[in-house]
């Protein structure tokens, strides 16, 4: 049953089997990812996935009537909204589809993205859940047909009670693992039944591909270059994005607005810098990363890390 319903990739293979449960590895040029899967009843599992990587590739295809609930924790999922169009989920969404459109290239804009899937073949699950919970009230087709009775997933970004009821399977005992995640099922989906969905939902705002691909190359090239500082007109002018709709797409995409963006990943940089680099003074490393005056960056440092660059090195050691 678990292979008609994970990932499918050329890229992934099985690291670990045992009794109910399997551990997939996928790795690429730009990193790699692990999946575990829990088979809890016929046609129900549940999965964590721990992806630090740019992007894989997915080959999964599927005649089946399937219901996949995705809970992002941390890091960012790029999806296709539309044929020719992307949106994104965030840490503390839900996403919930049918699989319909899983097929091709999935993007992690920050490089990582950590969650749970809990995917249901309905009709197996349908007839599963009474004989396993008598009296169970959920109808599993009137919850797939309240979320996504097209192709198309819908996202919750903030529903209540999301968060409480993913947050306790992030640290279960091993020994009480596969009760407590029927459990914990059964009570998402008692959620998503009795959830009221709003008359007038407002989406999430989705942006061409060809506007997300500018996007990503600014990104590429104020990264690859950290010692210049780009002003905003200068990446409008450059990338050929007029200046609203260019810093509302490189948030969507990247979680955080340019400024923000760079401000943290110069301080990821140095901090690579003053752990492997240790004969590399902090003045020159401020430089590397954009900074004429080593003052500003060990505030900015310190505002980033909690620590000033030099109590950061020394506390390695």
């Amino acid at each position: 049953m678990l292979d008609n319903m994970i990932l499918k990739s050329s890229q992934m293979v099985l690291l670990a089997q045992s009794d109910g449960c399997c551990v997939y590895q996928m790795k690429n040029e730009t990193g790699d990812g692990t999946m575990t899967v829990y088979d809890l009843f016929p046609g129900v599992m549940l999965a964590y996935n721990d992806y630090h990587m740019e992007h894989c590739l997915s080959e999964f295809e599927t005649t089946e009537d399937l219901l996949c609930i995705d809970h992002c924790r941390e890091g960012r999922l790029e999806y296709s909204a539309k044929d020719t169009a992307y949106s994104y989920v965030e840490a503390g969404d839900l996403k919930i589809d049918r699989r319909l459109k899983h097929t091709g290239h999935f993007s992690f804009p920050l490089s990582h993205y950590h969650g749970i899937t809990v995917s249901l073949q309905l009709s197996e699950a349908a007839r599963a859940l009474p004989e396993e919970f008598r009296d169970f009230p959920v109808d599993l087709h009137t919850i797939r047909r309240k979320f996504c009775d097209g192709a198309s997933p819908m996202v919750l970004h903030g529903a209540p009670s999301i968060d409480h009821i993913f947050n306790e399977l992030y640290a279960v005992p091993e020994k009480i693992k596969r009760a407590y995640f029927k459990i914990k099922v059964l009570e998402l989906l008692l959620y998503l039944d009795a959830l009221e969905l709003p008359k007038t939902r407002e989406d999430r705002p989705y942006f061409y591909k060809s506007q997300v691909e500018k996007i990503k190359s600014m990104q590429a090239l104020m990264v690859e270059h950290l010692e210049r500082r780009y002003t905003m007109e200068e990446l409008s002018s450059q990338f050929g994005i007029p200046l609203t709709p260019m810093k509302n797409c490189f948030k969507s995409v990247y979680g955080s607005p340019i400024n923000t963006y760079m401000r943290i990943f110069r301080m990821n940089r140095a901090a690579v810098l003053l752990r492997q680099q240790t004969s590399i003074g902090v003045s020159e490393i401020a430089g590397r990363v954009g900074y004429d005056s080593p003052s500003k960056f060990a505030s900015a440092f310190k505002d980033v890390m909690g620590k000033a660059p030099l109590e950061y090195r020394r506390d390695l050691r």
